[in-house]
């Protein structure tokens, strides 16, 4: 019985084959019939920030216009934070910082941002980093302190790690698939709690990462990455229907059990339990 309640994870250039092949405690959730799994195909161009605000809005660039990483500005569209919040949930992130100049405040202000609680913005309680070597163990302690205190019906959790580490030695390297491995490890000491706390959740990425150690075009490479869900909502099995990005936002709406924006496309997805 879903109880409405979300954590979303964006694993930062994460790619569809090498989470198939180094996330074992995801695949073992998917082998005990506790998580389904998609392949998704990101939106061009397939950069973060363009990203960002396609996953958390349900709307291609061209029409959000964040086509870049340099665009700098608050988000012109309806979130999921603005959403849930509407609907009278409650919202936190433990995020990179231009998930916060997306929804909160632009530009970013380093000394007053990076810590935001009790907000009446959007994300109400969001703990933001600006380093991209930020190690995902302490933001996933954050996101464990967001859990805790603040209690929040939507969460959402950005680690950078993998992309840093495929930049610097590209997404064919000991390096980009052992961090794979450590992004794993830290998913295995928290997503049972979350579960046994009631929450939903997805596990996804924003784009993937090439062999040249970057991203932003239109090969398989940059644009596929993968969709876990674990709810009851959704039947937990692997699914061959690849699907667009631009189905997540909905999908994030359709399991805390609020309405969709209107720039959203319809919820196609297979698997969805009536």
């Amino acid at each position: 019985m879903s109880n409405n309640r979300l954590i979303m994870i964006v694993i930062d250039a994460l790619r569809f084959d090498t989470a198939c092949s180094h996330m074992g405690f995801i695949q073992h959730l998917v082998e005990q019939g506790k998580m389904a799994r998609y392949e998704v195909k990101s939106e061009v161009p397939s950069l973060s920030r363009p990203l960002y605000e396609t996953i958390l809005t349900g709307t291609p660039p061209i029409v959000h216009g964040i086509v870049g990483n340099s665009v700098v500005r608050l988000s012109t569209q309806e979130s999921l934070f603005h959403l849930a919040r509407r609907s009278g949930k409650t919202t936190a992130a433990a995020a990179y910082y231009w998930v916060s100049e997306l929804y909160n405040h632009a530009p970013f202000r380093h000394r007053m941002d990076r810590i935001q609680l009790d907000q009446d913005a959007p994300i109400e309680n969001g703990l933001f980093y600006f380093e991209d070597h930020y190690p995902d163990s302490h933001l996933f302690a954050e996101a464990e302190w967001l859990v805790s205190e603040k209690n929040p019906d939507f969460l959402y959790i950005h680690p950078m790690n993998v992309d840093d580490d495929g930049h610097k030695f590209t997404a064919d390297s000991v390096e980009y698939r052992n961090r794979v491995l450590a992004t794993d490890a830290l998913l295995a000491l928290t997503l049972p709690k979350w579960l046994d706390a009631g929450y939903d959740i997805i596990v996804t990425a924003d784009h993937g990462m090439t062999n040249d150690g970057n991203h932003g075009g239109n090969t398989t490479s940059d644009r596929h990455v993968p969709l876990f869900i674990a709810s009851s909502k959704v039947k937990p099995v692997i699914h061959d229907q690849i699907i667009s990005q631009l189905q997540i936002a909905p999908l994030a709406c359709y399991l805390l059990g609020i309405d969709p924006s209107e720039a959203m496309a319809p919820l196609i997805i297979s698997g969805l339990v009536d």
